[in-house]
């Protein structure tokens, strides 16, 4: 064992323990004399310095036998961080893009709930930008890039729009979409799958009696409102429900468009005992044409929604629905560009991470099986 010296000012400097230490990393540290770095303690677990970075900072993502390598060569090389330097870093603040044109004020308050939450916990300064209008994101996602922001957070439609993603590239930024049915590679990416989703509760649906069941399709501009269509046809096909054009209507994920959806659904001849909308604003508006023709939700009419927004629990009757962590999203979609921005700083790049995250089927009022009224509220009842 290698006795440390005392210093002038009375410090000890942490040595190595290098006889034990295998002899390609004696011969490494030979050649380059000093306190260890990380690059040492990399070469020694067998990683990579970012692998060793992220272990550092506690990121949970890494494999525990990942971990216990990293550890082991830190106890072996004596490894100490530059704590100063990391002070320093991480006193610098984070500037982070926001950009949105989401038409559902519900879904975008809880977005904006998880983006503040970590912000104030990252030291991130938030720049939110509202894109209206045809291709407005153009110009400020090039004002946020030329103001010199760090990295983008894109919500839906916006993380569906391919040539602002180019842009994005194309600058080098680092970004995260959040909510996106099919998510670009060369971005972070936070989601549900939004298929399982759509399936489960068309099955939920199906078990509860209903075999005509009417659906209002998202957005065009969204993948998320392609892949939830595909859910409830899969699910509709598999439990032998009926299938009719007629039962599918066109909606724009607004309250407005779910009014037009719902009375040509509640118009037909032999309109559907339940209906499912590709969100809570355009279930609430079905709720009220419902309510408007005199039928009774859900006694003669089951309506179902998708994204558990606060509006779901503020109308009568309360909304089934499922429910999209969408303030757990946004928080994650934080964390995941404020590693990335900081890896960047210290010269380290994994590449940007993808999560999908779990969904949940939660049953309230506005569900029952055909001309029945409901007995349980609030039950969650898939994780």
């Amino acid at each position: 064992m290698t006795k440390s010296k005392a210093k002038p000012d009375g410090a000890p400097a942490p040595q190595p323990a290098t006889d034990a230490l295998p002899p390609r990393v004696r011969a490494a540290m030979a050649d380059k004399p000093g306190v260890p770095t990380m690059s040492d303690v990399a070469r020694l677990a067998g990683v990579s310095p970012m692998t060793v970075s992220r272990v550092m900072n506690g990121d949970p993502n890494v494999r525990q036998s990942t971990r216990r390598k990293v550890d082991d060569a830190v106890a072996a090389l004596n490894y100490v961080p530059n704590q100063a330097a990391r002070r320093l870093a991480g006193a610098r603040p984070i500037r982070v893009g926001f950009l949105y044109s989401n038409p559902s004020a519900g879904y975008l308050s809880e977005f904006l709930v998880g983006l503040l939450n970590q912000a104030s916990l990252h030291n991130v300064q938030l720049v939110v930008e509202n894109c209206e209008g045809e291709r407005a994101w153009d110009a400020q996602t090039r004002r946020l890039i030329d103001n010199g922001v760090d990295g983008i957070i894109l919500p839906p439609p916006l993380c569906d729009t391919p040539a602002l993603i180019d842009l994005i590239d194309a600058a080098g930024m680092p970004a995260v979409t959040v909510a996106c049915g099919e998510p670009d590679v060369r971005v972070g990416a936070v989601s549900i799958d939004d298929y399982e989703a759509a399936y489960a509760m068309t099955c939920h649906l199906i078990a509860l009696g209903h075999h005509r069941i009417g659906f209002i399709i998202g957005h065009p501009n969204q993948t998320a409102s392609a892949r939830r269509l595909a859910g409830y046809k899969a699910a509709i096909a598999a439990k032998g429900a009926e299938s009719a054009p007629e039962l599918l209507v066109q909606g724009m994920f607004t309250y407005r468009s779910g009014l037009d959806a719902a009375e040509i659904l509640l118009g037909l001849e032999r309109r559907p005992t339940a209906v499912f909308a590709s969100n809570d604003d355009m279930a609430a508006a079905t709720v009220a044409i419902a309510h408007r023709l005199g039928l009774d939700v859900p006694g003669d009419l089951t309506v179902a929604g998708f994204d558990d927004t606060a509006l779901a629990t503020t109308i009568w009757p309360e909304l089934t629905t499922v429910r999209q962590p969408i303030t757990q999203m946004a928080e994650t979609a934080v964390q995941f560009l404020v590693r990335h921005i900081r890896a960047r700083r210290d010269g380290l790049d994994d590449g940007p991470q993808h999560l999908v995250m779990d969904f949940d089927l939660v049953r309230r009022q506005s569900d029952a099986a055909p001309r029945m009224r409901p007995k349980i509220s609030g039950k969650a009842l898939k994780g």
